[in-house]
């Protein structure tokens, strides 16, 4: 389910997913696919996880390559969960194709 908050996603992001919703900042972004496809990867990769220990690994993975980085943009962008859903957004059949747990091959360090 797509809900409109300017409140819930963070200053300088368009969209979050908490599981089973996608908050998009304005409801002009309801009509861009890409953004909506990105998110559905996170909506699958939570569900995978059974959403709490996503939270979790998403959060430990961000601190270790928030320190890896030393910056907070490059930490985010590199974040397995993220590198599968930018690599993948435009590909709007990918969830059709997604292999379980895809996210996995991009936990191997590779810089964006």
């Amino acid at each position: 389910m797509i809900l409109i908050s300017k409140y819930i996603v963070p200053k300088g992001y368009t969209g979050i997913t908490i599981f089973p919703f996608v908050f998009l900042k304005s409801k002009q972004l309801k009509v861009n696919y890409i953004l909506i496809n990105h998110e559905k990867i996170h909506l699958r990769q939570q569900l995978e996880l059974l959403v709490i220990p996503f939270y979790i690994f998403y959060g430990i993975e961000f601190l270790v390559r928030l320190i890896q980085y030393k910056n907070w943009r490059k930490g985010y962008r590199n974040i397995s969960f993220e590198r599968e859903s930018y690599s993948n957004e435009f590909n709007l059949d990918y969830l059709k194709q997604r292999s379980f747990c895809a996210f996995l091959k991009y936990l191997r360090y590779h810089d964006i």
